[in-house]
């Protein structure tokens, strides 16, 4: 187990290491292109309720994506970091410049004072963050669980989407028990259903 988490740790680096590097070179362009790749896909045009998360560092960007899916009259969830609980609730945004606030480890989150927790049941297809992604589902976070912790409370039907540039994919990610896979990686350059 120890070996796992070494590697993890190792491919959680090198992964960050490479879309940190792509901040200087065409973060911009290719989170544009992953954008325009997602708001094609049937299975979000299709979808009513979409959980998106707050990108901040080097993630795909996602603040245009939540505007954009607002004008679209979609019903937006962004997750809320309960640290006792060690849980994500997601909560219902209506205006992103009035209803998000900064966060845990500062990444603007949902104000639960003027935002209704959504059931993670209703969610049709949720957009869930990472740092490495293999071609079969695997995924490494950051580390803390919330996602792992998450992912079963989705229905089974939603749909699970990861948006990640080309240099996050890696040949395979090491999954313990705990691990949960995503369906579909959306990158800059295609879109890759699980193995």
């Amino acid at each position: 187990m120890e070996n796992v988490k070494a590697k993890k740790s190792e491919i959680r680096q090198g992964a960050l290491a490479k879309r940190n590097a792509l901040k200087e070179k065409g973060h911009s362009k290719k989170s544009a292109a992953i954008m325009k790749r997602l708001f094609n896909f049937a299975n979000f045009q299709e979808s009513r309720i979409i959980m998106f998360y707050m990108s901040h560092n080097s993630e795909v960007e996602t603040e245009s994506m939540v505007r954009k899916a607002l004008e679209l009259e979609k019903v937006v969830a962004l997750p809320l970091i309960n640290i006792k609980e060690k849980q994500i609730v997601p909560f219902k945004i209506d205006n992103l410049d009035q209803d998000v606030r900064p966060g845990y480890r500062g990444i603007r989150e949902p104000n639960p004072q003027l935002c209704k927790p959504i059931p993670a049941q209703y969610i049709n297809l949720a957009i869930i963050p990472g740092v490495a992604f293999d071609e079969r589902g695997g995924r490494i976070g950051y580390g803390t669980g919330f996602y792992d912790r998450f992912i079963p409370r989705l229905d089974i039907t939603t749909r699970k989407i990861a948006l990640t540039f080309e240099c996050q994919i890696v040949p395979q990610i090491p999954m313990e028990p705990h691990d949960r896979h995503i369906d579909i990686l959306i990158t800059e350059k295609r879109i890759v259903y699980k193995i």
